[in-house]
């Protein structure tokens, strides 16, 4: 494992690759995180506002279809996921391959779990403090912008900080398809070419990347908690 061969492929991709992996990765992790929030976040606040008992009840067709919708994605794994959505990847970014390919398969596969951990957070409000903004006389859309987002966001900033370390997973796994990054590093040299350090330390790099993603989430949701100020 530490001969001179492997030790020496391992000082080349730190210094010809490792950046450029670094970025690939940080885009896969990212934009489909966001493009997850920016689609999930409205649902799973419309699973909680448009039940029969919510702020804004929604058709009770509607709620099932979404609801299904939601389950059904959460049900396939990944990787199936992955091979299905390459066709609307090629469709809208214009290749299945790499960084771009990837990028749209991530978000179909995370937004769904997004949109269940932001109902979750949102049940976490005291339903006292919405009913006190009913009795005053605030819309839904407000009760939502200034209430329901508001007391949520340690618990939503948690959440998504998970959401957005499975979506890194998700990326890394993305490598054996080719789409780049450091798992692709791990996989094409470390494993396919029996390359076990550099496999082990792309490794080691992934899990200080997930420390890291961690540890801002963890602080950012603190100072956003009114509970521990």
């Amino acid at each position: 494992m530490f001969s001179e061969e492997n030790v020496q492929l391992l000082s080349d991709i730190l210094h010809q690759e490792i950046f450029t992996a670094l970025g690939e990765t940080l885009i896969m992790t990212l934009v489909p995180t966001a493009l997850s929030v920016l689609i999930g976040l409205p649902l799973g606040v419309m699973l909680v506002t448009g039940e029969e008992r919510g702020i804004r009840p929604l058709p009770k067709v509607l709620m099932q279809a979404v609801n299904f919708v939601i389950n059904m994605l959460r049900s396939v794994p990944f990787l199936i996921l992955l091979v299905a959505a390459m066709p609307l990847s090629s469709l809208i970014m214009g290749t299945r391959l790499g960084v771009k390919g990837i990028i749209i398969p991530l978000t179909i596969a995370a937004f769904p779990f997004v949109a269940r951990i932001v109902e979750t957070s949102i049940r976490e409000v005291d339903q006292g403090v919405v009913e006190a903004a009913q009795a005053m006389g605030a819309s839904p859309m407000q009760i939502v912008t200034k209430v329901l987002i508001p007391e949520a966001r340690p618990s939503l900033i948690s959440n998504v900080t998970v959401a957005l370390i499975t979506i890194f997973s998700y990326g890394a796994m993305g490598g054996i398809l080719g789409a780049g990054g450091i798992g692709a590093i791990a996989i094409n040299y470390g494993y396919y070419r029996t390359r076990y350090l550099v496999m082990w330390v792309m490794v080691i790099i992934m899990v200080v990347l997930v420390q890291i993603f961690q540890t801002v989430g963890d602080r950012i949701a603190k100072r956003t908690d009114k509970r521990i100020r």
